[in-house]
């Protein structure tokens, strides 16, 4: 994987949006109900939501990837949901320029170790759809409100 683009990053900026997300982003696995073999799909997201669109601009361009959105309140979000974005782009971002909280570092972890699930296609065996269930239990405790629980998706 070429990762030319991440030195092109200038150190002040990788830095200031790496702390900017340790505040403002967030990881996200959702899970909803589809008609595949196993009957649900897993998508993973990291975005970041702001009044002002000029800091998510600046996501937008040196990540390389995403999109940003304006909800129906007036709020702009960055987000990147591709995989391979995910995997070639957001996560050798933050694994160079690193968060500070421990409670960011640890759902980048969680989420980092999903999305390679996920890339090297374990999501779809039952055995790695179930860790990837488990692992999403831990991302983001206490703080979201899952539409879809693990004790959801496995009465089904």
């Amino acid at each position: 994987m070429n990762k030319s683009w991440l030195n092109k990053i200038p150190f002040f900026m990788g830095w200031y949006l790496a702390g900017f997300a340790d505040g403002e982003g967030s990881f996200n696995v959702s899970i909803r109900k589809k008609d595949y073999s196993i009957g649900w799909q897993i998508s993973s997201t990291f975005n970041v939501s702001q009044k002002d669109s000029k800091i998510l601009s600046l996501f937008k361009r040196w990540l390389g990837c995403g999109i940003i959105r304006k909800r129906k309140d007036g709020i702009f979000y960055y987000e990147v949901n591709n995989l391979n974005s995910l995997k070639e782009r957001v996560i050798p971002f933050f694994d160079k320029y690193y968060f500070l909280s421990s409670e960011k570092k640890r759902n980048f972890r969680i989420f980092k170790e999903i999305v390679i699930m996920m890339y090297e296609k374990k999501h779809l065996t039952p055995e790695g759809f179930n860790k990837i269930l488990q692992l999403r239990e831990e991302l983001n405790k206490g703080r979201e409100r899952k539409k879809y629980n693990i004790k959801d998706v496995l009465k089904n």
